[in-house]
């Protein structure tokens, strides 16, 4: 991949900063956490400096939409990626909340003309103990990484449409 400008061009042929929003749950924060240091590692690389990254906290996954089409109204982002982990809790309802977040994920992105990157996972096996939260530690931050490069990738897309 070439080196990714953070400048994007606006409908007049001027030039604007690529801001970026990153919105977390803050459940598993320390997993989750990984995410956004993936992120923000592999978005230096691409050309992104972590000062043009804007990071929001919500309380949980539930909470992410909202804020992600509030930012993307703004104006003032070229994208959003949102990260959570969703796992369950001892009352089945961890895929359909996963699930509903990607889905409105989706119409946030389709309804504001902005991409939206997520990195809201479920678990199919979650437990609290060391194996299991290394190994996730270590996914999420993979995960931020690869969101990292989805995003360089289509804002570079985009701004080759717009020009």
């Amino acid at each position: 991949m070439t080196q990714v400008s953070y400048e994007l061009p606006t409908a007049n042929g001027a030039f604007r900063a690529a801001r970026i929003a990153f919105v977390q749950s803050l459940w598993h924060r320390d997993i989750v956490d990984e995410a956004h240091a993936g992120f923000i590692e592999e978005m230096d690389g691409l050309g992104f400096p972590s000062a043009v990254i804007d990071r929001f906290e919500v309380p949980g996954a539930f909470e992410i939409p909202l804020h992600a089409q509030t930012l993307a109204r703004t104006g003032r982002y070229a994208a959003v990626v949102a990260a959570a982990f969703v796992v369950n809790g001892g009352i089945y309802r961890h895929e359909f909340v996963a699930e509903t977040v990607v889905r409105a994920l989706m119409q946030v992105q389709l309804a504001t003309d902005m991409p939206v990157f997520s990195v809201v996972l479920t678990p199919h096996h979650f437990h609290e103990h060391d194996v299991h939260r290394r190994f996730f530690h270590g996914h999420f931050r993979a995960k931020g990484q690869e969101a990292a490069q989805a995003c360089a990738t289509t804002l570079e897309s985009l701004a080759r449409l717009a020009a």
